[in-house]
């Protein structure tokens, strides 16, 4: 068995949101374009191996996110908006063709005390969660997240934990990041990668530093990503 597989692998996002996610990363990626009419339902259905009901619930929700015009007695249109409200409105890495649905691996959750790591949380308690990142199944980031201890009140195992963090912040947290600020340069990944996950990478990886705050203006988060230049790239977009 490899690392990767005694990694903890916490369920999937629900398959219609899985769906909706990944097709609202192609939409930004302009791998499908604006305009654009998606396939019936149907032949749609049957590519991606789902239910033609999982299929038109994740439509709905993207029509509900702004990426989608539904005309009547004609098909579905792309409409790419520049909405960042998707789970992952904030995830700003993809593969190097576009897009790519992320999902992770729990490498390990710590209930860590006065850390000179990190110092933003006012009682020194944090929550660090270190991740494996996946874009359609391709090895892509290590992901270090520190969050402030404060904003919880029973204890974060990995069962917990989906692929979305700011998800699971917002559903069982009560709270949801409304800003985030990321500075980028370059790095050596940690000492804690795992030997078989990416093992072809160059020695020097993408680098982010995310600071995140609270829908009250409140620093909650801050995570480290290292990321895989052979197969994924940072890329930020406004409209």
């Amino acid at each position: 068995m490899t690392t990767e597989q005694n990694a903890t692998r916490r369920g999937r996002l629900p398959m219609h949101l899985e769906i909706s996610e990944m097709l609202a990363r192609e939409i930004k990626a302009g791998v499908i374009l604006d305009g654009e009419k998606l396939e019936p339902e149907r032949v749609m259905a049957k590519r991606l191996g789902i239910a033609v009901g999982t299929l038109r619930k994740a439509l709905a929700q993207l029509h509900e996110n702004g990426l989608l015009e539904r005309v009547q007695g004609s098909g579905n249109y792309v409409r790419n908006t520049g909405t960042d409200n998707t789970i992952y409105g904030y995830f700003r890495l993809e593969l190097l063709t576009g897009g790519g649905l992320p999902s992770a691996t729990i490498v390990s959750v710590d209930a860590i005390t006065d850390t000179d790591t990190v110092r933003f949380s006012e009682q020194g308690d944090y929550y660090r969660i270190r991740r494996l990142r996946h874009l359609n199944g391709t090895g892509a980031a290590l992901e270090e997240i520190w969050l402030d201890a404060a904003y919880v009140t029973t204890p974060i195992t990995p069962q917990h934990l989906s692929d979305s963090l700011y998800q699971f912040y917002k559903s069982e947290l009560g709270i949801w990041i409304s800003r985030v600020e990321d500075s980028i340069s370059a790095d050596q990944p940690p000492d804690w990668r795992p030997a078989d996950f990416c093992p072809a990478a160059k020695p020097c990886w993408g680098y982010v530093e995310r600071t995140g705050w609270d829908q009250h203006g409140r620093q909650m988060e801050f995570s480290k990503t290292w990321f895989d230049t052979d197969t994924t790239r940072y890329l930020a977009r406004w409209k």
